[in-house]
């Protein structure tokens, strides 16, 4: 059986310029399946990005605010310059605003691999003036990394003033490129607007390998049962990362208390943020 060869652009951030296990694991897991270029939008030492060293070809940490698409295009043009990018079979831009694997990546892989599309990626939204492949994970085949469009677009990444227009430009981009091309996408799994963020379990369940990061902070902290499932399923060195990172990221306090809400407690606490959006015009 032909070995398939696989290129990890890796797209990473900590304010702190840390490299922690919750990041570590991920990295892990995807070099089992091929070559990984991880770069940081953060300032990063030697001896924090020595912690990568067995599972990369290349990490670099500097502070470019250029967000994930500035590191998926740092990370892409070493590729290019220093690797032989044609060897590939796929090549995936993936960035670290998830906690995972929450499952073995192999069926997942396997799975969008198999599909006869130009582009592919976890989860699709489905908003329906421009739906498109969420930017925290996506695949691609030759006919898109080796093409001259895609070169030119992530090329030409600069830093936007705000996330909207990120958004817009690079995100929604991507995919709209891909079809202008003549490609064709798909995806695993569907998510209408933030419920990617907001349905932690309903995903978890449907067997989504990874849980957003800022499900702690989603609507006023309420999401804690939610987070407590998925927790309470995951093999223990994953979930002693997750709940180490996100104490670095908020607070230690914060995090126990959405940790030990009750469903009562956290119901009430979204009704409070449902009452304040609505009174604000901003739900």
């Amino acid at each position: 059986m032909k070995k398939i060869n696989r290129l990890f652009l890796f797209a990473g951030y900590d304010k702190y310029g840390i490299i922690d296990d919750s990041l570590i694991l991920y990295v892990r897991a995807l070099s089992k399946f091929g070559d990984v270029v991880l770069c940081m939008d953060s300032d990063c030492s030697k001896t924090e990005l020595k912690k990568l060293k067995p599972y990369v070809l290349h990490a670099d940490g500097k502070r470019h605010g250029e967000y994930d698409f500035g590191s998926y295009k740092r990370a892409y043009l070493f590729a290019r310059d220093n690797l032989e990018l044609s060897k590939y079979d796929f090549v995936y831009m993936i960035n670290d605003s998830v906690y995972g694997p929450l499952f073995p990546l192999k069926p997942y892989l396997e799975k969008m691999e198999s599909a006869n599309t130009d582009a592919f990626g976890l989860v699709r939204n489905t908003k329906h003036d421009h739906p498109h492949i969420q930017s925290w994970f996506i695949g691609m085949r030759k006919s898109v990394f080796m093409s001259t469009w895609f070169d030119k677009f992530i090329s030409n990444v600069k830093h936007l003033e705000s996330k909207g227009a990120i958004t817009r430009a690079y995100e929604h981009g991507f995919t709209k490129n891909v079809v202008e091309y003549g490609g064709k996408w798909m995806c695993l799994y569907s998510a209408h607007n933030r419920d990617i963020y907001n349905k932690v379990k309903k995903y978890y369940r449907a067997k989504m390998p990874f849980m957003k990061k800022v499900a702690f902070s989603r609507h006023n902290g309420s999401l804690g049962p939610q987070i407590s499932y998925v927790l309470k399923h995951t093999p223990i060195q994953m979930r002693n990362a997750i709940i180490a990172n996100a104490k670095r990221a908020y607070d230690p306090e914060y995090v126990n208390r959405v940790l030990s809400q009750s469903k009562i407690t956290a119901f009430m606490r979204g009704l409070k943020y449902a009452i304040t959006k609505a009174i604000t015009g901003t739900l």
